[in-house]
């Protein structure tokens, strides 16, 4: 499976990662979207699900070059407000004690100058830490890329995680949610971030249910 690089991408990227086991993110995607999840992840508060914005440096924001050139800025004090806003949401989550350290080290301790990097160091976190059957690469070469797509990896990019949703055959199976089981109703396609600090490594049984029949186009 081939795909974008994603910032704690929702859970519809991970259940299909989960079902492909094998993922290439593709370094060379270039003019992408406003508004995608590239660089914004959704997470649930008290109040409702919130989205966070990781800033990028003005050059790279309309992401006219590739992912892999894709510049983060420190405009906003971006990181204290990422960390507060977990904090808030997941601090008295089951699975937060666990997982506090490594992404307080990422979010707010990280020293990431490229997008790519602050990305691929969350999905790695989530992938360890959840121990998903998923191996991930990062491939820099356009040629390479279309030839895998040629051969018949299922090409996803800019096809699931996006603002305007999907048609693929992923259900939005129900999971414990601490917010939204105060509130009374399920929020679906948050980021991985939601089902991992609520469900910790369990979270896998839910991907493996939203996925019932192989992916296609």
């Amino acid at each position: 499976m081939v795909l974008g690089s994603f910032c704690a991408g929702d859970v519809r990227c991970y259940a299909a990662m989960v079902m492909a086991g094998e993922v290439v993110i593709d370094a060379t995607e270039r003019h992408l979207p406003l508004r995608h999840s590239h660089h914004r992840y959704v997470i649930d508060a008290p109040n409702g699900p919130v989205k966070l914005t990781v800033p990028l440096v003005g050059s790279t924001n309309a992401m006219p070059v590739m992912m892999r050139d894709v510049l983060v800025s420190e405009h906003g004090n971006w990181r204290h407000l990422h960390w507060g806003a977990l904090f808030s949401s997941y601090g008295k989550s089951p699975f937060f004690d666990f997982i506090a350290d490594d992404l307080h080290h990422i979010v707010l301790e990280g020293t990431q100058q490229r997008l790519l990097d602050l990305n691929m160091e969350l999905h790695n976190l989530v992938v360890e830490f959840m121990d998903l059957p998923v191996t991930t690469r990062v491939v820099s070469d356009e040629d390479e890329i279309a030839a895998l797509v040629a051969n018949g990896a299922l090409d996803l990019r800019g096809k699931i995680g996006g603002k305007r949703g999907d048609t693929l055959p992923i259900a939005d199976v129900p999971y414990y949610q601490m917010w939204s089981n105060r509130r009374g109703n399920f929020q679906p396609r948050l980021s991985i971030l939601d089902l991992l600090m609520n469900v910790g490594r369990e979270g896998i049984f839910t991907l493996l249910k939203m996925v019932k029949e192989p992916l296609k186009l």
